[in-house]
């Protein structure tokens, strides 16, 4: 799937958007991928995480032993990666704030680690989530997401395997261009922004 073609897939679902939005970095921003909206068709679900399965090398695909997303965003596109690569999948949850294994999911000992996210803007998330994997005794030995929002300037500190890469301008709040501060700002993601 070419950049166009994951792209239509989000126009197709309205999961597209333009305007002024606060990011869960807390960043601003005049466009947002709402991958929960394209996440919710199950069969593109699945050709998304086929797409992206796709794009790791078939060594390091066999070398996983495990797909860990953070919760929220990352939980179905994990769940459908896991499926594509044919291993478990799991998620880490923050109750309090940090990332941390729940629901009786345990990671064994040197297991391998795929981290799955939906979008990667500045990494933050995905390093919270993969610190919680290593606490927990697993090696997260690369990470995908549908999404990266950075440009390719998210350092996650292993390979990183993205869908779509796009470089979608984000500015601190004090920093908006005149016509992104002239808008609303709506706050459609899952963590409340620092």
């Amino acid at each position: 799937m070419n950049e166009e073609e994951v792209l239509a897939e989000f126009r197709a679902a309205g999961a597209l958007l333009e305007g002024h939005f606060i990011l869960s970095s807390g960043l601003h921003s005049p466009r947002y991928l709402q991958c929960a909206r394209v996440l919710m068709d199950p069969a593109r679900a699945s050709r998304l995480a086929s797409a992206l399965a796709a794009t790791m090398p078939r060594d390091l695909r066999a070398a996983i032993d495990l797909v860990v997303s953070p919760a929220m965003g990352g939980v179905i596109i994990g769940h459908e990666m896991a499926r594509a690569l044919g291993r478990e999948a799991i998620f880490v949850e923050r109750p309090q704030g940090v990332f941390e294994l729940r629901r009786g999911f345990r990671i064994a000992p040197g297991q391998k680690v795929l981290l799955v996210e939906d979008v990667v803007t500045t990494g933050l998330s995905s390093r919270e989530a993969m610190k919680a994997v290593a606490e927990a005794g697993g090696e997260v030995i690369a990470a995908a997401a549908l999404v990266d929002r950075s440009g390719g300037e998210a350092d996650l500190g292993v390979p990183f395997f993205p869908l779509v890469q796009l470089a979608v301008p984000t500015y601190p709040a004090d920093s908006l261009p005149p016509e992104l501060a002239a808008l609303p700002a709506e706050k459609p993601g899952s963590r409340k922004a620092a």
